[in-house]
């Protein structure tokens, strides 16, 4: 059985909010103003700033999906982690020091400095609004897709979990509150990748006991497969019977093994980071592949089939669909792979949770420290993240059906304690991304929008309450439209929208 509930996991996840909230409601007194709100008063020191930056960055694709990437691809994961780190060369040369001189609150501000427009800074407003929106999605739905599995609950609990949440962090102390459990967050989450990588290296290789060699002196030849059917009504049939949580037969088994090492070893006891690379480049280890079908009841069906790989074509790039025009001889390939790896390196520079941040140092050497911080905290990680990901190809840690799930899989092969520990990191790490969003929609609706494009005054008060209207408003409506219950976003946006024009309405009385 892969998957059972964990009450550790609940009670940890529990202590984290707790503290998160604490957090944000202790921090709520000393944020009155709009300086305050959206920029948590430029007072975070540049180290807390750097972590945060770490915490912010680190979502929820770079936890979950860039492990279960090189749990099944190999090295291609690694690939987006290199692009998305070379990303923040742009950010330090090019952004960090430019944008807080020029710049207040928000991106916009920058620009503005510069060109004195109005359609700029709508066009700047409305991606803003766009990428954050875009950016929220995955975030909210790897949220449900978390605690579905882990711990039991509907995929709608974990997405108003995670929403009621964030809305609660941002409301009550905007930026501030947000920076400290982004710092908390990506400190936690750096720490324990690396404790687990320590594990995995202490651990090493060993082959498993089915492919060991017989009596005879032969190796065993093991032919596995699992046929997972999924039902029109979403039910999952594993080798033909129901799947369940604890339902014998019918659960999905665990996989992932070293299938030969060297010399004919099969184990090789502690390992160094070098020396478990080395290994593993002159190992076989079993991959899975994927065979969709259609079923005749309308469903679907995937049949996963074990395929043994030697190591060294694991850790060598193009396995995967995405990194296939490394190898391909096809133009039209190697101009996709080209397109693919400028957008991770570009993507940094126009994300808009990642811009504000550069607002809550003092100046820009601390803008500029901060980056060199965040550099050198998110690249430790990924460095890691190629650790965790081999450890989970190899220690029979992975859900065929599921690639997110081979990080919380892999801690839990260490035992319970770290098991929790890694999925309620994990869903932390979804609050720290989320909040950070949010605060930029909001400050994008509020400071961009109303303020300088629809030029309403507004006092430094007024600024702030319509910033928490729009970060409650767009927390109702992606919670609304993830539990498939669109009733309860389009009540939020009503009531943002009747909260806003209501606003505005006494607004223009009192300028009259």
């Amino acid at each position: 059985m892969i998957y059972s509930p964990s009450l550790l996991a609940v009670a940890i996840f529990g202590v984290f909010v707790a503290f998160t909230l604490g957090l944000s409601f202790y921090f709520a007194a000393r944020t009155r103003s709009s300086q305050g709100y959206f920029a948590a008063g430029g007072s975070i020191h540049w180290f807390v700033n750097g972590v945060a930056f770490a915490g912010d960055y680190l979502s929820a694709a770079s936890f979950l999906g860039i492990c279960g990437m090189i749990a099944f691809y190999g090295y291609d994961g690694f690939l987006y982690s290199i692009g998305y780190l070379a990303g923040w060369i742009v950010a330090l040369l090019i952004i960090a020091e430019p944008i807080k001189r020029m710049g207040r609150f928000t991106f916009a501000d920058a620009l503005d400095s510069k060109f004195q427009s109005r359609g700029i800074k709508l066009a700047v407003a409305v991606s803003t609004l766009a990428v954050s929106i875009f950016y929220l999605i995955p975030q909210m739905v790897g949220a449900g897709a978390l605690v579905k599995p882990l711990l039991g609950f509907p995929h709608w609990v974990g997405v108003s979990l995670v929403g009621g949440i964030v809305v609660l962090i941002v409301v009550t102390a905007g930026m501030v509150s947000t920076t400290y459990v982004q710092f908390f967050k990506g400190s936690l989450l750096v720490a324990f990748s690396a404790i687990l990588t320590v594990l995995i290296l202490m651990r090493g290789l060993s082959v498993d006991p089915r492919y060991q060699t017989s009596p005879g002196g032969a190796a065993n030849e093991v032919a596995e497969t699992q046929t997972v059917q999924v039902l029109p009504d979403g039910k999952k049939l594993v080798n033909g019977v129901p799947q369940g949580r604890g339902q014998g037969e019918g659960d999905l088994r665990a996989i992932g093994h070293v299938s030969k090492l060297p010399d004919g070893k099969t184990e090789t006891g502690p390992l160094g980071p070098l020396e478990f690379l080395a290994t593993l480049s002159r190992s076989e280890i079993v991959l899975w592949s994927a065979k969709p079908e259609r079923s005749p009841d309308g469903g679907t069906k995937t049949i996963y089939t074990a395929k043994p790989t030697p190591g060294s074509e694991v850790l060598r790039p193009g396995n995967s669909p995405s990194f296939r025009g490394i190898r391909s001889d096809k133009f039209v390939d190697k101009l996709n792979f080209l397109s693919l790896m400028l957008a991770l390196f570009c993507g940094t520079a126009s994300l808009p949770h990642i811009l504000i941040r550069y607002y809550t140092v003092k100046d820009q050497a601390a803008a500029r420290k901060s980056t060199v911080v965040g550099i050198g905290a998110i690249g430790f990680f990924y460095v890691l993240t190629l650790f965790l990901g081999l450890g989970a190809m190899t220690s029979g840690s992975i859900d065929v059906t599921d690639t997110n799930m081979a990080a919380p899989l892999l801690a839990r092969s260490f035992g319970e304690f770290m098991f929790a520990m890694i999925s309620a990191i994990a869903f932390t790490t979804v609050l720290g991304t989320v909040s950070g969003l949010i605060v930029a929609a909001s400050g994008a609706v509020a400071h961009d929008l109303v303020a300088n494009v629809l030029r309403i005054p507004l006092t430094d008060h007024e600024k702030v309450r319509v910033a928490k209207i729009a970060a409650v408003g767009v927390g109702l409506l992606f919670v609304g439209l993830l539990v498939k219950a669109a009733l309860i976003g389009v009540v939020g946006v009503l009531i943002g929208a009747a909260a806003v024009v209501h606003w505005l309405w006494r607004t223009s009385e009192e300028l009259r």
